[in-house]
């Protein structure tokens, strides 16, 4: 029985063997897989501006769509900065449309109750001037009395003159550069207005695009200085392929080559463009390169794939065929 164990046995270690030669066999130069990694290109994202974390709606580990809210910080100073603007843009415009229309009309008013005042005087003045006239020529009052009423009329016509024009300019709005210069005073204050909305939106961030929560930095409650990163995101878009490629087969590796390559846990194979080439090896050979010198020789490639694959994970290893 023993007998008939024993050649079962070494043919199933041969078929074994033979099944996984390439595992152990040397390769012939070239046809080996190059084996490397994923490495992933996280997005660092914080706040402008300082503040206490009131919020954290971004959960480690969970997807993000774009546009949503990660965090927020505490918003109290900031929407007093608003309001303190919003209040200088309604004072700016107020004065601006003080000068675009004017004096109000209970000036006005007095001005015209100036001109009719006037003008009763004046009615007054020209019947006295009437008398003065007659009585000087038939010599019962001096010439004094006659230039005196005419005088007296002289001036309340130009009185009723003045009055008039000031009526006018009462209803005229202001001189041009200062309504220019209240006009700017006005963009300056929506300025203002815009910067502090700005500055207040900045305190909840959102995510630039649909990404993967790679980690949280802080917790609520915690202050964070500006530009502080509080939460890291990885879009799958942000990875890329690190593997080496020996020195005899570097000449095949150029940027904008095509490759395949499988991963664990992945499906089937797949393809990526190669983005940049080392131009320094990983390991550092004696000035004069012999044989078995330039054979250890490795250089870094990297390559991006060409659809994003949630399966590429930072860290993932990976196996990338034989270059063509």
């Amino acid at each position: 029985m023993k007998r008939l164990i024993l050649p079962f046995i070494i043919l199933a270690v041969a078929v074994t063997a033979f099944m996984f030669r390439e595992r152990w066999l040397p390769q012939p130069p070239g046809q080996f897989n190059y084996l490397g990694y994923v490495e992933g290109e996280t997005t660092l994202v914080g706040a402008p501006q300082a503040g206490r974390l009131v919020s954290v709606d971004a959960v480690k580990g969970q997807d993000v769509k774009q546009g949503s809210v990660l965090f927020s910080l505490d918003p109290a100073q900031f929407k007093a900065e608003v309001a303190r603007a919003q209040a200088a843009v309604t004072t700016a415009k107020a004065a601006r449309d003080n000068l675009l229309t004017g004096k109000r009309q209970q000036e006005v008013d007095v001005i015209h109750a100036q001109i009719r005042q006037a003008e009763a005087s004046l009615g007054l003045a020209q019947k006295e001037l009437q008398r003065s006239s007659t009585l000087t020529s038939s010599g019962t009052a001096a010439q004094s009395r006659l230039d005196q009423a005419q005088e007296q009329v002289t001036l309340l016509e130009q009185r009723i003159i003045e009055l008039k024009a000031s009526e006018q300019v009462a209803i005229l709005p202001a001189r041009g550069p200062e309504i220019d210069a209240a006009t700017s005073r006005v963009g300056e204050a929506e300025a203002q207005l815009e910067q502090a909305k700005e500055k207040l939106s900045d305190l909840s961030p959102e995510a630039p695009a649909g990404a993967k929560v790679e980690d949280v930095f802080f917790k609520v409650g915690e202050w964070v200085a500006a530009g502080q990163p509080v939460v890291s995101l990885l879009k799958p878009a942000d990875v890329t392929l690190r593997f080496f490629v020996p020195e005899t087969v570097l000449a095949k590796a150029v940027p904008g080559s095509a490759i395949r390559f499988r991963c664990d846990g992945c499906d089937g194979f797949k393809t990526a463009t190669i983005s940049h080439v080392a131009s320094q090896p990983e390991y550092t050979p004696p000035v004069i390169y012999s044989e078995t010198a330039r054979a250890k020789l490795v250089y870094l490639v990297e390559a991006r794939p060409d659809a994003a694959d949630p399966q590429l994970r930072p860290g993932l290893p990976i196996e990338v065929e034989p270059l063509q």
